[in-house]
């Protein structure tokens, strides 16, 4: 028996990997967070699993359903959107499993950021602008943020910032990060990315309006000058005199055939 935690993706039911697909397929049980995860993805458990929303549970409760699964020998597929790697709380689970013997493996799935820039049509790492993207966030009642991980520090970077979960609170994102960025920096906010109704709201740090978060949670916001650049340089990746180790250039290749 195995817990499979599952990355569902950003909202859209066919950004899943195969992996997961698969997973999901095999399991006769399926946890999966209801508030976030699409409904669409349950059509791939197999006919009578049981099927759980967590979402009005807490920890306790949860394990509980796998622990009950574990004695009964049946796999578990426990779906979580976007990936696991952050902001999942995954981690605390984990560490129960762990205590309890129960084990587990993890299936990474589409981030929201990586969801969010391709509806911006965008590469948020820029020759010569930003070659780091930063996901972070604002603190919340969940979970505070450490000393140190402020705004303000991440934008004295000007690396790209990826800011979740801080969409209510955009006067405070505006007043840490236009000192750093300045008025005229580009930024769009993402309003539940890969699902149907998706928006997309482009402006500058000066022009945003903090009122198109007033009630909303799932949007992302990003920040940084590659997100409007057209000036950028070329990449060497792809440049005619780049000696590569598959396209050798000149008379003595860095690398030869």
């Amino acid at each position: 028996m195995t817990v499979h935690f599952i990355g569902a993706g950003p909202g859209a039911a066919d950004l899943i990997t195969l992996r997961g697909r698969d997973l999901i397929a095999a399991c006769p049980v399926c946890l999966y967070a209801g508030s976030l995860v699409p409904e669409a993805l349950l059509s791939h458990c197999p006919p009578g699993a049981r099927i759980v929303n967590t979402a009005p549970m807490d920890l306790d409760q949860i394990i509980a359903e796998i622990a009950a699964a574990h004695r009964a020998g049946h796999d578990v597929a426990r779906l979580h959107s976007g990936d696991l790697s952050v902001w999942s709380a995954m981690g605390e689970q984990l560490r129960r499993l762990r205590d309890l013997g129960i084990p587990y493996d993890v299936t990474p799935g589409v981030p929201s950021f990586a969801a969010a820039a391709a509806a911006l049509g965008t590469e948020l790492t820029l020759p010569g602008l930003a070659q780091s993207v930063v996901l972070t966030r604002t603190s919340g009642r969940a979970s505070s943020m450490p000393a140190g991980e402020t705004l303000a520090n991440f934008a004295a970077t000007g690396a790209t910032l990826a800011i979740h979960l801080s969409v209510h609170v955009l006067d405070r994102v505006q007043a840490e990060l236009v000192p750093h960025y300045g008025e005229g920096c580009p930024v769009a906010v993402v309003f539940r990315a890969s699902w149907p109704d998706q928006r997309v709201i482009r402006a500058t740090l000066g022009t945003l309006d903090p009122a198109i978060g007033a009630g909303e949670r799932t949007a992302l916001i990003l920040v940084g000058p590659a997100l409007a650049a057209e000036g950028f340089d070329e990449s060497r990746l792809y440049a005619g005199d780049y000696d590569r180790r598959f396209r050798p250039v000149g008379t003595a290749p860095r690398f030869p055939e």
